[in-house]
């Protein structure tokens, strides 16, 4: 099972089960974020032409896990248009290109072991 959304825009929270993170790690704005649901468990997918509106996107580190949620546009409601990853690393780190002005857009192949996508 293939998901995709347009145009989310992503918080990023490192993962830490004895005292949850609440201020962002990173805030990004994504062209696309692509998951799929893997037979053995778990998740995998990639987040496509993303900048940072906060934080610092060379700072995700292929050995941190990672909390990433995002709202759902298609769903009116905002409670039930919540959706989440947890246990999200980013085995390969991230890549980025530059343009003509200098200005960075990423690129990054993610795992998730578990989503809250409804």
């Amino acid at each position: 099972m293939e998901l995709a959304w347009d145009k989310p825009v992503l918080t990023v929270y490192h993962e830490n089960n004895e005292h949850p993170e609440r201020e962002a790690f990173a805030i990004i704005k994504a062209k696309k974020l692509v998951l799929n649901q893997l037979e053995r468990g778990g998740f995998s997918g990639n987040v496509e032409g993303f900048f940072c509106l906060m934080g610092d996107a060379d700072e995700l580190k292929s050995n941190q896990k990672y909390i990433v949620c995002w709202f759902d546009d298609k769903v009116d409601d905002f409670y039930e248009g919540f959706r989440r990853l947890s246990g999200v690393t980013f085995p390969s780190g991230v890549n980025y290109s530059l343009d003509k002005r200098n200005k960075r857009t990423y690129n990054a192949e993610f795992q998730a072991k578990y989503a809250k996508l409804k």
